[in-house]
């Protein structure tokens, strides 16, 4: 009996050589198969040419995201049975400078994330320092646990038509990062995130499609976090406006 196939439809890019175009492979099929193996198989046994990007194979690493049947996927987590009968066609992510095949090239959007400083600045609290204890409740750490899953797997800028349209806007993860940051007790860096959030390629270019939360494996929410930031930003702009006339009274 012959072993079962299907077909994968693979972008090939190779900047030293050919141009653009799609290279078709028959590769084994088994029901526990991601795409992700396919590709392993491709690389292991048909061509030793392709490259892509991978490295944890358990949807962590954010990695392997690729586009797969015109759909922004970790290819780790996008079995082989739910696109029978075939064929899957693998590009690279929608919105990011092609380096070499599936590769994409990352700086923009390293760029954007350092941006919005992703971590926490420590508050200087009666003099502790930044080696003081912060304690924290559970209540404290339910604002910005959803906000902190997120893996830097660039789906989202993928699936969003406002990074396919605006070179600089700082595109969903960053921004959700901030947000996580910025609802983060332990932390006195708000001030900080709103001058990069609140310019005009922040969180007012996001027009609320909402696909960065449909694609997002880790159910980050993306667009909630941005619609949330802006929110508390108007608060407090009103509330540092007010305060003046408050004092007078």
């Amino acid at each position: 009996m012959s072993e079962k196939t299907i077909q994968l439809e693979v972008f090939r890019y190779r900047p030293d050589a050919d141009g653009p175009g799609f290279q078709t492979y028959d590769v084994p099929f088994h029901d526990d198969w991601v795409v992700l193996d396919a590709l392993n198989y491709v690389k292991d046994y048909v061509d030793g040419t392709l490259s892509y990007r991978w490295s944890c194979r358990m949807g962590v690493c954010g990695s392997c995201g690729m586009e797969v049947n015109g759909e922004p996927k970790l290819t780790c987590a996008a079995f082989l049975r739910d696109y029978l009968p075939g064929p899957v066609r693998v590009e690279p992510l929608t919105n990011f400078p092609v380096e070499r095949d599936l590769v994409v090239n990352m700086d923009g959007f390293m760029s954007k994330l350092d941006s919005v400083s992703p971590y926490i600045v420590p508050k200087d609290e009666a003099g502790g320092g930044p080696s003081a204890e912060h304690l924290q409740t559970p209540a404290q750490l339910d604002r910005y646990k959803q906000f902190s899953m997120c893996i830097n797997c660039m789906l989202c800028y993928a699936a969003c038509p406002v990074v396919g349209r605006v070179d600089e806007f700082i595109g969903p993860a960053a921004l959700a990062l901030a947000q996580r940051y910025n609802l983060d007790s332990r932390d006195d860096g708000r001030e900080r995130r709103y001058d990069v959030m609140f310019q005009d390629e922040g969180v007012w270019e996001c027009t609320y499609v909402g696909e960065c939360s449909e694609v997002c494996p880790k159910h980050v929410d993306p667009a909630g976090a941005i619609q949330q930031a802006k929110l508390s930003g108007a608060l407090d702009y009103y509330k540092r406006m007010l305060t003046p006339w408050a004092r007078r009274s």
